[in-house]
């Protein structure tokens, strides 16, 4: 296949392809949360800390690639971020088994594959914006959507794996999976890729971009975002096993791949319909409604209705990550890759704050106290009180999201 005969429609599909790599790297240990306290010994705090460092490394990454991309060169950049993912899933499959610690040898694999993750987040979006064509934010919010097919795949697929072949042969998961980013790197090796900002001088300065009211309220946005995000949907796995006490089937297909499916099905349909839609308005109702779902996960008695909040979570949160991203690429048209770039990163440091924070609490609760047994139940158990305490700490994601988006939508166009 010859560079010259592939199109930007082919771009568009290697992209698609590289969201369902960072899928994959963000959303593959946590279904292994169960199997990693099982044979590593690994306690809520240590789950935790494998999102925090996947994130925080993805957020380095990110500041690192928004001020190098375009002197590296976007192909180049894109094309190592999908030789690093795959390495790191290969190694998530060998180190912990060989290393004498663990969680030493996931920690160095999440590393790897995070680089890649990040710079994926920092380069796909831009690439797309690029592309010639008119319907910018229904293209972003399009894309995204193949994170959530990528996210439904992963959960669907490994559970099943899992379930067929048992829990020790869980390490054959990650070199599977490793298989995806190294077939996209010939494709984006050799599809064409066109510049975001057509003259350099154009391009807002980071400083000017700082001084933008808009711009700083994005960051916040971003932020809880990735929070509101990100703590469901990698704490939905082992929420549903332990603290709804369901088993890992039924919980990881009614959870987290529904969970995906509802999203992605949200970004599609705004994708192809959503430009008559007041994308302000819909990110209040839609912070509105993450609150109301993790209500639900947390207080219902019922575990299938924990479980559908735990689902219907998708739906609230699917238009905050790319909503954010293409309401503030409409307001400073200029700001160029270090505007995506900075937007990744704060959605990033919510994305591992987040699920950190809830792993970090479902650790601190030693007994079940009385206000807390009115809460959640009578005949809760230490273990469901320990969970769910901890994800109802991402509430305040969603409220706080809310409360920026008044601010937000007050704020002048500049």
């Amino acid at each position: 296949m010859n560079r010259h005969k592939l199109t930007y429609k082919h771009t568009t599909y290697a992209s698609y392809l590289g969201f369902v790599t960072q899928a994959i790297v963000n959303n593959l240990a946590p279904l292994l949360f169960i199997i990693f306290r099982e044979y590593f010994d690994l306690n809520y705090e240590q789950l935790g800390r494998i999102v925090f460092l996947n994130f925080a490394v993805q957020l380095v990454t990110d500041v690192i690639v928004a001020r190098y991309a375009d002197r590296i060169g976007y192909r180049i950049a894109i094309v190592g971020a999908h030789v690093f993912s795959s390495l790191g899933l290969i190694l998530f499959s060998i180190l912990p088994n060989i290393l004498p610690n663990s969680y030493v040898g996931i920690s160095i694999a999440v590393i790897f594959y995070a680089i890649g993750g990040g710079t994926i987040e920092v380069l796909v979006s831009p690439i797309v914006e690029a592309i010639p064509g008119e319907r910018k934010a229904a293209s972003m919010s399009l894309l995204h959507s193949f994170y959530c097919w990528g996210q439904m795949a992963v959960v669907l697929i490994s559970t099943l794996i899992i379930f067929a072949f048992g829990n020790r042969y869980w390490y054959v998961l990650p070199i599977l999976w490793a298989m995806v980013p190294l077939i996209n790197c010939f494709l984006y090796a050799r599809v064409p890729i066109a510049p975001l900002i057509k003259d350099d001088k154009n391009a807002m300065p980071f400083k000017d971009l700082m001084k933008n009211k808009n711009f700083v309220l994005a960051l916040i946005l971003m932020a809880c975002a990735g929070a509101s995000e990100l703590t469901m949907s990698q704490w939905s796995s082992i929420f549903a096993q332990q603290g709804l006490q369901v088993s890992k089937v039924v919980g990881d297909i009614l959870g987290p791949c529904l969970f995906a499916g509802f999203m992605g099905i949200v970004r599609m349909l705004y994708g192809l319909k959503g430009d008559k839609i007041n994308l302000k308005y819909a990110l209040m109702a839609s912070s509105a409604l993450c609150v109301i779902c993790y209500s639900i996960a947390v207080f219902s008695r019922n575990p299938i209705f924990s479980l559908f909040g735990c689902a219907f979570t998708g739906v609230s949160v699917a238009l905050m990550w790319p909503g954010t991203i293409s309401l503030t690429s409409a307001r400073l048209p200029y700001g160029g890759t270090i505007m995506f770039g900075v937007l990744a990163v704060m959605g990033d440091l919510g994305a591992s704050v987040g699920p950190w924070i809830a792993g970090f609490v479902s650790d601190r609760v030693r007994t079940v106290s009385r206000p807390l047994t009115i809460l959640l139940g009578q005949d809760v158990l230490l273990e469901q009180a320990r969970l769910k305490t901890g994800i109802l700490t991402a509430i305040v994601f969603p409220l706080f999201m809310f409360i920026t988006l008044l601010l937000f939508n007050g704020s002048k166009k500049k």
